[in-house]
């Protein structure tokens, strides 16, 4: 038996659905910290966030307007594209259409562009980063977010593979066509569903 096949029945022997699990995936506790660069150093007070592009007026908010904005939790199943799985994480922060609804996107807008430090960026359909569960997360497990898992912020799209949901975001771009972000332009799947393996260029 494989090591995903085992980690498939370790989950069933502990009441947990492995359909859960997306294809080539395995569960873990641990939370592995993943990025490219270094962690950047956040000063809080020259710290905004920006939205621009195919919009009626560029809009920029401050970190005290930023928390100011309702918050929600979100309790959802996180896939790295590095294979691993973690169940059931919590997170809270600013829903996207919280800050969606106080912009006023052209009819073009089909695209996002999340922008982070370091000029870090990855793609998102409108559909996709407008969905349910996305938010602007400030929290996990109750806790503000440790430096190296996004703090002050991040975006948090738990249904693509989790480099979609970008560390560090300081705001994003809207488009009209699809354009690759950082890891995009590196080999990595332009949408990136979990249960397609939509790992790198040419999965389909």
């Amino acid at each position: 038996m494989s090591f995903f096949e085992r980690n498939r029945a370790q989950l069933a022997e502990l009441g947990i659905d492995p359909a859960r699990l997306p294809p080539g995936q395995y569960h873990t506790e641990r939370f592995p910290v993943l990025h490219a660069g270094s962690v950047p150093d956040v000063d809080l007070d020259e710290w905004d966030f920006v939205v621009d592009g195919l919009v009626e007026e560029r809009l920029a908010w401050s970190w005290d307007d930023m928390v100011a904005m309702a918050t929600s939790d979100v309790v959802a199943d996180i896939h790295c594209v590095t294979k691993w799985t973690k169940f059931d994480t919590r997170w809270t922060g600013i829903p996207t259409r919280q800050v969606w609804n106080q912009i006023a996107p052209s009819p073009d807008a089909r695209f996002v562009i999340v922008n982070a430090y370091h000029g870090f960026t990855a793609n998102l359909p409108v559909e996709d980063f407008l969905s349910e569960d996305a938010l602007f997360a400030t929290h996990f497990d109750g806790e503000p977010l440790e430096p190296e898992h996004g703090y002050p912020m991040r975006l948090v799209v738990p249904h693509l593979y989790f480099w979609k949901s970008v560390k560090w975001v300081r705001g994003f771009t809207l488009v009209a066509e699809d354009q690759p972000g950082f890891w995009e332009r590196n080999g990595y799947h332009m949408y990136g569903d979990p249960f397609k393996q939509q790992r790198y260029w040419g999965d389909t």
